[in-house]
């Protein structure tokens, strides 16, 4: 039998320390920022954020030419296994495809372009150090968006050829690549145009503002989303024109072997930068 005592004593509460300091009060959850609407802007915004991208790759080239190193090498070892294994038709839905994930390569020269403009020092350890802060944000939710709809590209851009050419025909295009600019050729390759440039803009419009503004401040992944198209939708012809612009200039950029990148991608990634400034300006205080 077990004997309880049904007046127990009370805890005795313990005797503050007059001589320790008290603790501070915890800081309130500031919460998400705040995302500004869009501004309308005009079509002179895309030569100007051409010619601040190229002023910002002048004056820190070295952050430029790193992160697009990246692309490049990856590109040219692309290209050493397709030729390697003979199988060079898989180089097309990856250049097409390219302008799917060319944004998320503008991360760190976001990062450079904020700082040039603030008059903050580019020191390789902040800026990487940004970069890498970036795991435990919003930008691999981004990232992880980006390389789905890239592989789904790929994907939807080997049956679209398989569908129209026919299974048989891959293993000649390397020999024969004249089968694509005749007959089904053309009506495939046109088909296939169209549908990776559905792909190219919806990821444009989910990208050109969602991207910068997810480094830029504290908010969610859709909010962003959902502030980049209603940016888009703000000024749908200069941003259909923009994206138009993008897109030629890594074509350009592929010339030769990829090494125009190292050029074209870091202009771009700061001409992006700027271009999110004018669409989303800070609030006036």
């Amino acid at each position: 039998m077990v004997v309880t005592d049904s007046n127990p004593k009370p805890i005795p509460a313990p005797i503050p320390d007059p001589g320790r300091p008290p603790l501070p009060d915890p800081l309130p959850d500031p919460g998400p920022d705040e995302i500004p609407l869009p501004e309308v802007i005009g079509f002179d915004a895309i030569p100007a954020a051409l010619v601040a991208g190229w002023q910002d790759f002048r004056r820190a080239p070295a952050f430029g030419l790193l992160f697009a190193a990246f692309y490049v090498m990856g590109g040219l070892v692309l290209t050493a296994v397709a030729t390697a294994a003979g199988q060079e038709w898989w180089l097309i839905p990856f250049v097409v495809g390219f302008p799917l994930i060319a944004p998320f390569a503008a991360v760190g020269l976001y990062e450079v372009s904020r700082r040039i403009e603030s008059d903050r020092p580019l020191i390789w350890r902040d800026v990487l150090g940004v970069v890498i802060a970036q795991k435990d944000r919003q930008v691999p939710s981004m990232a992880m968006v980006i390389l789905l709809m890239f592989m789904f590209w790929v994907f939807v851009a080997h049956t679209t050829f398989a569908l129209f050419m026919g299974v048989s025909s891959l293993t000649n295009i390397t020999s024969s690549p004249e089968v694509l600019l005749q007959g089904r050729g053309l009506v495939m390759l046109t088909t296939g145009t169209l549908i990776g440039a559905g792909f190219a803009a919806l990821l444009f419009a989910m990208t050109v503002v969602g991207l910068p503004l997810i480094l830029d401040r504290e908010v969610d992944l859709i909010s962003a989303i959902i502030a980049s198209f209603g940016a888009v939708g703000a000024n749908l012809p200069v941003m259909a024109a923009w994206a138009l612009i993008i897109a030629a200039l890594l074509f350009v950029g592929f010339l030769p072997l990829f090494l125009g990148l190292f050029i074209v991608l870091p202009v771009l990634g700061h001409a992006s930068w700027h271009m999110y400034r004018r669409l989303m300006p800070d609030p006036l205080p």
